[in-house]
């Protein structure tokens, strides 16, 4: 008898394990943020964040997260306004897509624990333009099928690789203001469901 439970553990914590490794996992948008910090005047820094995220982890390792540009949320409504219209120019490009390939590591993170992945080649679709961009991410994974992905340090994106610099200088001069950076540093916590 005792036999047949230890086989039967045995099989029951590798069918646990092989669901594990097949999951798909679903973005869960209450519980992620992704942000992004501007400067004005030099030396005056305000974090703001997007309220829509979409997004899934495939069995595959396949990331793929969809930022709606039209949530930005900044505090002031006259600005969230002008940044979806004038830099973001949402009625033409509503979303930014990141994809990323975590195949080699999609193994490592189905086991229960905290890992950490650095260089993962990943590519920004913003504002029209694609470009390569490199991430380092903590990866946080639970018993209760959650996995948690979030930045280890900001990603900096520069308005001239995604032409929204032009923008940025519209809000300027509508605002009034002495200047803008047009280097945002973003960061990210991202939570995932198995689906």
């Amino acid at each position: 008898m005792l036999k047949k439970l230890t086989a039967f553990g045995l099989s029951l914590s590798c069918l646990v394990g092989a669901n594990l490794a097949q999951a798909d996992w679903e973005l869960d948008n209450e519980k992620s943020q992704l942000s992004f910090v501007s400067i004005k005047n030099d030396n005056i820094a305000e974090a703001h964040h997007f309220t829509q995220l979409n997004g899934q982890l495939s069995e595959q390792g396949e990331l793929n997260i969809e930022i709606d540009l039209t949530s930005a949320e900044t505090m002031i409504p006259i600005r969230n306004e002008r940044l979806t219209k004038f830099v973001f120019e949402a009625i033409d490009y509503p979303n930014a897509i990141l994809t990323a390939n975590l195949s080699e590591h999609i193994s490592n993170i189905d086991e229960e624990g905290v890992h950490i992945i650095k260089g993962i080649d990943a590519e920004l679709d913003f504002h029209g333009n694609k470009k390569a961009i490199k991430v380092d991410v903590l990866v946080t994974s639970t018993e209760e099928d959650v996995l948690t992905v979030s930045s280890l340090q900001p990603v900096i994106i520069n308005s001239k690789d995604f032409a929204v610099t032009k923008g940025i200088k519209k809000l300027q001069e509508l605002a009034k203001l002495p200047s803008i950076a047009t280097a945002v540093p973003v960061s990210f916590t991202l939570t995932f469901s198995e689906d």
